[in-house]
């Protein structure tokens, strides 16, 4: 069975190779070598997990990537990255490593790619799309909990949609899976994501907290 978390891990990586340690990326105050440390650390260190979790404890584990960034050269950042998490690792265990790292390296390697000067949304396999919108059915809710609108996705020249927030009024959110995930976790800007519903409501919706 192809895994489509290894597969955007890799193309990030070499990614992240041709462009260096400090170019930039979607993630606010972050250069590439910044990513590559975090997602080093997201691997493998059990001790920075909770703050990927919970708000209170998200400046422990910044101080965390900031520490490791600060000891590991670019390079072995993202080495480490592209040998992927460990079995032992908090990410790892073969049962969930897929749906765990699936939807997070794709959005990083959007967030280096979608950064870049002349950037243009990419074609993916049939097989990728699916797997996207299979772990959106699943995060859909927990993404939009804090949308102040009911809000349905819907897969670009698809009849049905899902409901990730029920709510008066709705919108509904349409567009190619990764497209979808993107305005899920808030890259808004770059998500070509289209939009059904009152303009009153869409309007709400672009400013809604959205992600985990």
């Amino acid at each position: 069975m192809t895994s489509h978390a290894a597969s955007e891990r890799a193309a990030l990586c070499d990614l992240l190779d041709d462009l260096g340690p400090a170019a930039p990326t979607l993630c606010e105050g972050w250069v590439t070598h910044d990513l590559a440390a975090h997602l080093a650390v997201r691997d493998r260190n059990y001790l920075a997990t909770p703050g990927y979790v919970l708000s209170s404890l998200a400046d422990h584990t910044a101080r965390i990537e900031r520490e490791y960034r600060a000891a590991h050269p670019y390079p072995e950042c993202v080495q480490i990255v592209r040998n992927g998490p460990p079995a032992w690792g908090p990410v790892g265990v073969p049962i969930v490593r897929e749906a765990a790292n699936l939807l997070e390296y794709l959005i990083h390697h959007e967030d280096v790619r979608r950064a870049q000067q002349g950037w243009e949304p990419r074609e993916v396999s049939p097989e990728l799309a699916n797997a996207v919108w299979s772990r959106l059915r699943t995060v859909g809710r927990i993404m939009f909990r804090k949308a102040t609108v009911g809000v349905r996705m819907r897969r670009a020249g698809e009849e049905g949609s899902i409901r990730v927030r029920s709510g008066a009024p709705e919108v509904t959110v349409v567009g190619e899976p990764i497209e979808l995930a993107l305005f899920a976790y808030n890259r808004r800007d770059v998500s070509r994501a289209t939009f059904e519903g009152d303009a009153d409501a869409i309007n709400r919706l672009r400013v809604s907290p959205l992600g985990p």
